[in-house]
């Protein structure tokens, strides 16, 4: 229910600069993954304004897969999951052109609901060795 709330009142401004920083992503280029111009997210953060329509809901999104991501981490056993920078990895990993989407990068894909389906599944994939 709270996803519902999210998308129905947006994401504040200031958020996205705090997931720009977690991510490793510049504010530029990620306001550009999720189609909001640069002049009304740094306004919205600004005065603590949402963001609402199809870039916050973008937003919402991308904060799903680096929840998905941080669960598969959290599943891990390996010893390389101590400690590893799940919100580093994802923000590099979305720049990579992937094959599984036709050699697209997954930030190209984040800007819609179906897109951001798509990418999950291919990040599940990757989790179980396997593209869906």
């Amino acid at each position: 229910m709270e996803l519902v709330e999210a998308e129905r009142q947006g994401v504040q401004g200031l958020y996205l600069k705090d997931l720009s920083r977690r991510l490793a992503v510049p504010t530029s280029r990620l306001y550009a993954i999720l189609g909001v111009p640069k002049a009304t997210a740094e306004k919205k953060a600004t005065t603590g304004e949402a963001i609402t329509g199809a870039p916050g809901h973008a937003a919402i999104g991308l904060t799903r897969l680096l929840g998905m991501a941080q669960a598969i981490v959290a599943e891990s056993t390996a010893a390389e999951a101590e400690g590893f920078d799940t919100a580093h990895w994802l923000g590099q990993w979305i720049e990579r052109p992937q094959p599984a989407l036709g050699g697209r990068r997954p930030a190209d894909l984040i800007g819609t609901p179906t897109g951001v389906d798509i990418v999950a599944r291919l990040l599940g994939g990757l989790h179980s060795d396997a593209y869906q």
